[in-house]
């Protein structure tokens, strides 16, 4: 009697556990569910002790039935088989199909990097005192996150891409001193989710911040309890290859080399072909590949590239062929803050600066220059990515703004 108790509870255990596994954590699995935000933090935080749960269970259901002939043969088994499924697979595909390179990331000269990036590709860049990385998107697909113990310029700071979004910042993982190990884990409403494995808080790699961390909000972008909670974001902008050559000669480029190992050499070009034709549908048709999304907005379509900021509760975006026709160049404010947005057609790069000069810039080079001083880029743009992703997070945000508000208002 006991035997048979312990068999069953410990059957259903392991495979109700196993499923909420592949359900929250599978990813694949997202394309035939909609997994609620709430259930998958659950399991974000909860990961280790949840499998430690389930797999307990199900060796106790093993040794009930194999040591005191509980249960049914075929129920045992089965329920065997489908637990090395529905854990194995969240597991595999999270920690080792998605293993990071935050700490082991390999940079290249730009000669070394042209056998891997063609000229036309898009990197997604960041610079501090004219020390520059490129990320080319295809290299940095499936790692998500690349950076190593030499920082740029002595600077601590991960280059984090989420595919789905299209979109790649780079940020410092600290908060208040206090070092955050990241790793990448899911996704959600199309983009990045990341956990501080000192904490086990997840992250959205569009805020920058841990879960824990945000302050309550009916409406409008989640926001931190303070400033200072947020993981400190650096300039991160795109442009083509050819145009990062151009810019910065000395450059290096992030490669992600395949590995040595035949075994994981095998593993990585199966996952890689699965990536870029997910990937490549995500590019090509209206709706997501994933339709975890919970806001619409048709204002744009989308799949439309855009390009956003976002100060106290003011969020903008501008697409690069409305900038173009501005003639490439307009001034804005954002939350108080004088912006000048400019496409640099000779490096293939849309920029966004902070205007610091007290009057509209109508002259400004990619680096920054204008005859009235040098500026700074804004540190929180996120650079190309889909309108879908943007609206999802920022559902409050304005579209192509020339201006302040109060002139739109006006007009």
């Amino acid at each position: 009697m006991l035997g048979n108790i312990v068999f069953w509870l410990g059957l259903a255990t392991s495979l109700v556990i196993g499923f909420l596994y592949f359900r929250d954590l599978g990813d694949v699995s997202q394309m035939l569910i909609r997994v609620k935000r709430k259930n998958m933090q659950r399991f974000i935080r909860n990961e280790y002790r949840l499998l430690t749960i389930g797999l307990v269970a199900l060796a106790l259901m093993t040794i009930a039935h194999f040591g005191f002939a509980a249960g049914s043969r075929g129920y045992a088994w089965t329920a065997i088989l489908l637990s090395v499924f529905l854990y194995g697979f969240p597991y595999i595909w999270v920690h080792v199909g998605l293993r990071n390179q935050k700490d082991s990331a390999r940079y290249y000269s730009i000669e070394e990097a042209k056998e891997y990036v063609s000229p036309s590709s898009q990197v997604i860049v960041i610079e501090n005192n004219g020390i520059a990385r490129a990320h080319p998107q295809a290299q940095l697909m499936r790692p998500h996150l690349a950076g190593n113990g030499e920082g740029l310029d002595g600077e601590n700071v991960v280059m984090t891409y989420c595919a789905m979004a299209n979109l790649g910042i780079g940020y410092s993982p600290e908060v208040e001193g206090q070092k955050i190990e990241l790793e990448v884990l899911a996704q959600h409403g199309n983009n990045l989710v990341l956990r501080d494995n000192r904490t086990g808080e997840p992250i959205q790699q569009i805020y920058g911040f841990r879960e824990a961390d945000a302050t309550p909000k009916t409406e409008g972008a989640a926001c931190p309890l303070r400033p200072t909670l947020s993981m400190r974001p650096w300039p991160t902008f795109r442009m083509t290859f050819r145009g990062f050559q151009k810019a910065y000669p000395e450059g290096t480029v992030f490669i992600n080399k395949p590995p040595s190992n035949p075994i994981l050499y095998l593993f990585d070009q199966v996952l890689e072909m699965l990536f870029s034709s997910s990937i490549d549908r995500q590019h090509r048709e209206a709706k997501p590949v994933m339709d975890n999304m919970s806001h619409y907005d048709d204002r744009l379509a989308n799949k439309t590239y855009v390009w956003g900021v976002n100060f106290d509760n003011d969020a903008v975006c501008w697409t690069d062929d409305f900038v173009v026709e501005q003639e490439n160049i307009l001034n804005t404010e954002v939350g108080g803050q004088p912006l000048v947005v400019a496409w640099d057609p000779r490096y293939e790069s849309l920029g966004i600066w902070y205007n610091n000069t007290g009057e509209p810039v109508n002259e400004i080079d990619f680096f920054g220059k204008t005859p009235a001083g040098q500026l700074k880029r804004v540190e929180g743009l996120r650079p190309g990515l889909f309108w879908h992703v943007w609206v999802e997070f920022f559902p409050h945000t304005d579209i192509n703004r020339v201006g302040s508000v109060s002139e739109q208002v006006a007009a």
